[in-house]
């Protein structure tokens, strides 16, 4: 179901870059078909390449320690994953990517970008603080797991996907996708059990309601964003994509 509904982010879907530095990548980039169910990468393996998504969805996760998967991402046209590995020694790759529909890749190898950035100080610079963002949000969505747990997790999930799909009224902000409670579970990595009692406590407190689709009307966002101790991160930082 995800691969249907993370098609329409208003929280933006494409490299906010220049048109010098797009240029760069398409210049030094190859293209490679990418199929439904295969890894483009798997965490811990050796990390020479980085990609921009062209067509198709990825899911970008990481295992927990207690061996559940975590998803952070879910990417399509104009994402770069793996960009984390550059300008650094015996690189490994931080995350997996999984393809959720079948679609195209740019291959960028990591050291053709190290040397071309690195003849050019300016891009080198735009890049590297392009590149701080994402990790800043891949730090923020861990210190919520970290910090605060499952319910945390469910919470700053919540407070994303409303950032990426809310619709505001009056009374609160709806999250306009429906996501199945193991769908939540997964991007919480929480069983879709204990992500079932949340829901109901969230409920009960009149913190949420759930349409008759199934879509959740968030009517007390500061009650979760209290419980989390949220820092009111930008829009670019938090969201679900």
């Amino acid at each position: 179901m995800i691969s249907s509904l993370m098609l329409d982010s208003k929280s933006g879907k494409h490299l906010s870059i220049s048109i010098d530095l797009r240029n760069l990548l398409d210049s030094i980039s190859t293209t490679k078909k990418i199929y439904k169910d295969t890894f483009l990468f798997h965490e811990g393996l050796q990390a020479n390449e980085i990609f921009i998504i062209k067509s198709g969805l990825l899911q970008v996760s990481k295992l927990t320690t207690d061996g559940k998967e975590l998803i952070l991402r879910i990417c399509n046209h104009g994402d770069m994953v793996g960009e984390l590995s550059l300008f650094s020694d015996d690189p490994k790759y931080l995350l997996s990517g999984k393809v959720l529909t079948t679609g195209e890749v740019e291959v960028i190898r990591k050291d053709e970008l190290e040397n071309a950035l690195l003849s050019n100080s300016e891009l080198t610079l735009e890049y590297m603080k392009w590149s701080s963002t994402q990790m800043r949000k891949f730090q923020s969505k861990l210190r919520d797991l970290l910090l605060n747990g499952k319910k945390g997790a469910l919470y700053s999930t919540l407070i994303r996907l409303a950032n990426s799909y809310g619709l505001k009224h009056d009374d609160g902000i709806l999250i306009d996708v429906v996501l199945t409670n193991q769908e939540l579970a997964n991007f919480c990595a929480a069983t879709r059990e204990s992500i079932n009692r949340m829901l109901v406590k969230l409920r009960q407190l009149n913190v949420i309601s759930m349409d008759k689709s199934g879509k959740i009307f968030i009517k007390d966002m500061d009650y979760l964003k209290m419980e989390i101790g949220c820092e009111n991160c930008p829009l670019e930082i938090c969201n679900i994509n």
